[in-house]
């Protein structure tokens, strides 16, 4: 069964919700936080991994994931079900936990 089989529409909608920042809002958030004092050598990889990953995934066409994509979506799903109430209603918290949710793609802040 290849990966796009794989994916349910359950996963897919949950993804996109929990994902609220655009892909340029990421990428803009991503730059920004990997500017600093030790600046990454290319600026356009600045931030996590799991950021970039995010960033890829949103691009995507849901036929297109792959096996890892689909394991990215269900951990950056988790991760915000974990973090977050289950009706998403706009939330500030500790710089830390937005800055990290904020790196995955979710802004707490964001109706």
């Amino acid at each position: 069964m290849a990966a796009s089989e794989q994916i349910t529409a359950e996963l897919w909608d949950e993804f996109h919700t929990a994902v609220n920042m655009t892909s340029r809002e990421l990428q803009e958030w991503l730059s920004t936080e990997g500017a600093g004092e030790r600046t990454e050598e290319f600026p356009d990889r600045a931030g996590p991994e799991t950021g970039h990953r995010v960033l890829e995934i949103l691009a995507k066409r849901r036929m297109d994931l792959t096996d890892d994509d689909i394991a990215v979506m269900r951990r950056v799903c988790e991760i915000v079900r974990t973090q977050r109430s289950p009706d998403y209603e706009p939330q500030a918290g500790g710089t830390d936990w937005r800055h990290g949710l904020m790196d995955i793609g979710h802004d707490p802040l964001k109706p």
